[in-house]
């Protein structure tokens, strides 16, 4: 059991740090390669490598959709085409350390989300924590200057990452109509449907010419960030992301996720970027609000449980 969940431990937060480097690197990568052709590469080898291996653990009948064709496709679109393109669609406007603490307020949209859709309102300490997290947010996006007129740029695009980020949520919180499959098919067959959604918009959006497809001479410089971002951004991280919370827990899991941040400010500060002291200290809100907040919720579970 300690094995298991010492392996467990490893594997999340390996899949934390590939999405938390992830951002960076594909913020680099959209000078040669716009967000869309990226999304698609790494959308399409995903499912082409993600099926096989769903038929191989659960037979081909895990392939078939039954009743469930229209929600899975609905979601499956929105949280794999609609909130990846749009997240780095954002990022492309703004930064990586923008988006990376929108990104990781997830958790908060959902507990507002289920207030407002079912009335289940978060504890007051919950709410507390996440305007602090916002209040991070905001000091990082605008480094404490409400009135940068440089910046409007790269707010538009943060508030774009937070229609990506919302569109997640959506997702995360309508896989429980797929309630009776298993995470494998749940993952696959939703991406299935965002894989081809992600094809149909970016093939919609060159005939029209507002996009061209990069050349292969281009592609060529960015091998490897593209290969980290379909190999580890979204295979490896899968995996791993899917054992990891298999065998530490919903609660650890997300402990974990929330030290995103920490990952992609590391990785811009060694490729050379210099943070001002603001944005650090916005960080910082971020992690410490979402921490303690996951933390209060342990406590509670495990008070729950207690009786």
């Amino acid at each position: 059991m300690k094995q298991s969940f010492a392996t467990g431990l490893v594997a999340a937060f390996a899949a934390v740090t590939f999405w938390g480097l992830q951002l960076p690197i594909a913020k680099d990568v959209f000078g040669i390669v716009d967000p869309f052709h990226v999304t698609v590469l790494r959308y399409c080898v995903a499912t082409l490598c993600l099926a096989p291996l769903l038929v191989k653990l659960e037979g081909f009948a895990a392939l078939s959709y039954g009743p469930k064709l229209v929600p899975a496709c609905v979601l499956g679109v929105t949280g794999m085409c609609a909130s990846p393109m749009l997240v780095f669609l954002g990022m492309s406007m703004s930064r990586a350390e923008y988006a990376v603490v929108i990104v990781s307020l997830q958790p908060s949209f959902a507990a507002i989300a289920q207030w407002v859709l079912h009335g289940r309102r978060p504890a007051t300490f919950t709410l507390g924590a996440i305007a602090l997290a916002f209040s991070g947010v905001v000091l990082v996006v605008t480094k404490g200057d409400l009135q940068t007129v440089h910046t409007a740029k790269e707010i538009f695009g943060a508030f774009i990452v937070l229609s990506g980020a919302l569109c997640w949520v959506f997702y995360t919180m309508g896989t429980e109509r797929l309630a009776g499959w298993s995470t494998w098919r749940i993952t696959v067959l939703t991406m299935i449907p965002g894989a081809v959604a992600c094809l149909v918009v970016t093939e919609t959006l060159v005939v029209a010419g507002v996009l061209h497809p990069p050349a292969p001479a281009a592609l060529s410089g960015i091998v490897w960030q593209l290969a980290y971002l379909t190999v580890f951004g979204v295979l490896l991280s899968m995996l791993a992301w899917n054992y990891g919370t298999r065998n530490i827990g919903a609660l650890n899991s997300t402990l974990l996720i929330n030290f995103m941040p920490v990952m992609t400010f590391g990785y811009r500060t060694w490729q050379g970027y210099r943070f001002e002291a603001v944005e650090i200290a916005g960080a910082s809100m971020v992690v410490a609000a979402l921490v303690a907040n996951n933390l209060f919720l342990r406590r509670q579970f495990l008070r729950q449980t207690a009786r």
